[in-house]
């Protein structure tokens, strides 16, 4: 049952003018923006620490050199699936990403560079884009954690530099406090909402509105159920986002959007149930189709400007094969982690199941030494591993399978040995003509597998995170089914992402900072009416 009270009910907790919804990137910079514009600020975050997943992110927000290039680029990334005037805003705020989080970071001592790095897909526009990353925060010079976050990585740098400019704001944020439901009046107008602290309900009235920046659903099976085609996927990094921000706007009448996208690439699971996070495979640079340089898209820029390091694409050993034995997929395509998870979806209606869940990688001795091929990326305290630098421990957990054929190996995982066999024979045949017919591999990321003992790891679709939830205008209001803004009530950052399509690298830090500027000063403007 929807909740709703007058606007005089004396039954409020307390009452602030903006409630800010989750502390990732997008929270972060919502209360900062709704407390530069003058209004009292209260954050909720229903784990014991910060970040989301903002913080497990690599740190770069997407910004732009040419907004209206950005804009068409949008345009074709997010497929026709999100509105003009949406993805304007969007790419009118990128253009002055760069600027905005140097001032963000000269707060605290930070620095900020530039990352040369053009769109993933070469759409028109994709030139103009880049990275912007916080460089150094001197508050983390020899740490080895931020909070949950092993490390740190560079985007729990970005958030170490919000939690400092929300600090000096006092901002005030309440740790392990659950939002569980919107209040609104009879008008249909957000007027606060429910929260959960350590057993007791407190009832918080947000005089300019509820900003919910709480994430996706990427650990939340039952929708998953309902939207993905596969079912439910692995989590990767964070398992505080369970989809309660998109669940509260459906009950004050959202409509929603993009629910089937999330962002993910292939990986591996742990053998103890107990471990709910999935391990990444090894990360691979990623590449722009049709550039003749042969290099990944990330190259740090020098003082002129000029690409002064850049990395290549990396020889990966493994290939995957599905339940027959079968490859069906390139490994390693431009974006392991927008399209890495899209070749799993398959349902094979004769033999009613979805042969590639799970699907193997295979690879071989030399292989094996090669590289690492999974990592453990988690804003978690509970979830902590590292990976073998030869894989051997992997080996003793019983992750990855070995044996001295193929067709030993076939057994050992419950694939036809002889499809297997030929499988094998034909990629090795792949690799000496450096070319892959059969998927377009890039011939410069082959490796063969020639030499035992050979080895098999199970792989499964893992979400990094989801891009559906609530509809959004250009304001950051959200919607109803009928494109009428729910007043009080807005979404910031991956909860209702412009993303519907295909997903751009940086993008959804750019939306949390963008989308949660203008949803923080929207909420404030409202609490002076």
């Amino acid at each position: 049952m929807i909740m709703e009270v007058d606007q005089d009910d004396s039954a409020w907790t307390r009452t602030v003018d903006v409630a800010v919804v989750g502390f990732g990137a997008a929270g972060a910079i919502a209360a900062i923006e709704a407390a530069d514009a003058g209004a009292t600020v209260e954050v909720l975050e229903k784990m014991p620490f910060p970040g989301g997943l903002s913080a497990v992110s690599a740190g770069g927000l997407r910004y732009t050199t040419d907004a209206d290039a950005a804009f068409t680029y949008l345009q074709s990334t997010c497929g026709g699936k999100t509105p003009d005037d949406v993805l304007r805003v969007l790419a009118d705020g990128m253009l002055g990403l760069p600027d905005y989080l140097d001032g963000l970071a000269a707060a605290c001592g930070a620095t900020v560079k530039r990352i040369s790095a053009v769109g993933n897909y070469p759409f028109p526009g994709y030139e103009t884009l880049g990275f912007c990353q916080v460089d150094e925060v001197p508050s983390l010079t020899g740490a080895t954690a931020w909070h949950a976050v092993e490390g740190p990585r560079d985007g729990a740098k970005l958030l170490a530099i919000l939690e400092t400019n929300m600090a000096s704001r006092r901002i005030a944020t309440r740790f392990g406090t659950a939002a569980r439901r919107l209040i609104r009046d009879g008008s249909g107008r957000v007027l606060g909402l429910v929260a959960e602290r350590g057993g007791e309900t407190v009832r918080i009235r947000a005089r300019g509105g509820v900003v919910l920046a709480c994430g996706g659903f990427e650990n939340n099976p039952a929708m998953q159920a309902q939207y993905f085609e596969t079912g439910p996927v692995v989590p990767g990094s964070f398992l505080g986002n369970t989809g309660d921000g998109i669940l509260m706007a459906q009950e004050v009448g959202a409509d929603l959007w993009h629910m089937w996208h999330y962002h993910g690439p292939y990986g591996m699971r742990h053998p103890d149930p107990e471990y709910r996070l999935g391990f990444f495979m090894k990360a691979l640079p990623m590449w722009t189709p049709g550039r003749d340089d042969a290099v990944s898209n990330l190259g740090v820029t020098d003082a002129e400007g000029q690409p002064s390091q850049q990395r290549a694409v990396v020889e990966i050993p493994w290939i995957l094969v599905d339940q027959d034995g079968r490859r069906f997929m390139d490994e390693y395509p431009p974006y392991m982690s927008d399209t890495g998870v899209r070749p799993f979806d398959t349902f094979d209606p004769v033999k009613q199941r979805y042969p590639r869940l799970p699907a193997f990688a295979l690879l071989d001795e030399p292989g094996r030494k090669r590289i690492p091929i999974g990592r453990a990326v988690a804003n978690d305290l509970d979830h902590r591993y590292r990976w073998s630098g030869d894989n051997s421990a992997e080996i003793e957990l019983g992750i990855l399978k070995q044996a001295s054929t193929i067709a030993a190996l076939a057994e050992r995982i419950g694939v036809p040995a002889a499809a297997l066999e030929r499988t094998v024979a034909a990629w090795n045949d792949a690799c000496a003509r450096g070319e892959d017919d059969a998927f377009g591999r890039r011939d410069d990321t082959m490796v063969p597998i020639v030499t035992p003992p050979f080895l098999a790891a199970e792989v499964w679709p893992m979400v990094i995170n989801t891009q559906g939830g609530p509809v959004h205008d250009s304001r950051q209001r959200v919607l109803n089914p009928f494109g009428e803004p729910i007043l009080g009530l807005y979404a910031a950052g991956e909860l209702g992402s412009v993303f519907g399509h295909i997903y751009l690298a940086g993008g959804n830090l750019a939306e949390c900072v963008v989308g949660g500027r203008i949803a923080g000063r929207e909420a404030a403007r409202l609490a002076d009416h």
